[in-house]
């Protein structure tokens, strides 16, 4: 008679649990300039603060200092009367995030504001290398903050972007529906100073 051996059964297979990754720790404002005060970026860095991720811009080079020299003279001479004029310094867009533009143009005397303000009346950013992020995540926070009026001076092209009609986007978050390029020959006139006529070829380095 043959004697059958049985096998004992294969073990189930099992799906190994998902990898548990670190989560990445994410800066808030406070955290961001309490740093800044103390001198942990280093002089001369540049670094801003997006969705609680520290942004290193690099170094100026010539040209952006250049071009950041004349549009703070121009912005000077239109808005020299009821309005504050913020040359890099922080802008409380939210809780995680300040893109310290070039230039935020807001109501008010600098004694106005023993706070960072969170919005402004036109914001101006002058791009070369950060082209990108200034025409993207940068355009999305100011018209999430109810900035109707946002400039990108694209030096490497040599137009002025102008974005305006902050408006909202159907999967939450808002976005600029009007954006314009203008070249040199152009002229802009800011939202809040109407009767003042810029030249295009007076911001561009």
């Amino acid at each position: 008679m043959t004697t059958a051996t049985l096998l004992a059964p294969a073990p189930a297979a099992t799906t190994p649990p998902p990898v548990q990754w670190p989560r990445p720790y994410r800066w808030t404002v406070q955290q961001f300039h309490d740093a800044n005060e103390q001198g942990v970026f280093g002089e001369g860095s540049r670094v801003i603060l997006i969705h609680g991720e520290l942004v290193e811009q690099g170094p100026m080079n010539p040209t952006h200092a250049m071009g950041v020299g004349l549009v703070n003279a121009v912005l000077s001479k239109v808005f020299a009367e009821g309005f504050y004029v913020r040359v890099q310094l922080p802008i409380f867009v939210k809780r995680d995030t300040d893109p310290i533009p070039d230039f935020a143009v807001v109501v008010g005397s600098p004694r106005d504001f023993p706070t960072h303000p969170t919005t402004a009346a036109l914001v101006v950013e002058v791009a070369d290398s950060s082209l990108a992020l200034d025409t993207t995540t940068k355009a999305e926070l100011y018209a999430t903050a109810g900035i109707a009026d946002y400039w990108v001076i694209d030096i490497q092209h040599r137009v002025l972007l102008v974005f305006r009609d902050p408006s909202p986007l159907p999967d939450g978050g808002m976005h600029y529906r009007t954006q314009l390029a203008l070249t040199p020959a152009d002229s802009v006139s800011p939202l809040a100073a109407p009767t003042a006529t810029i030249r295009v070829a007076d911001l561009l380095p």
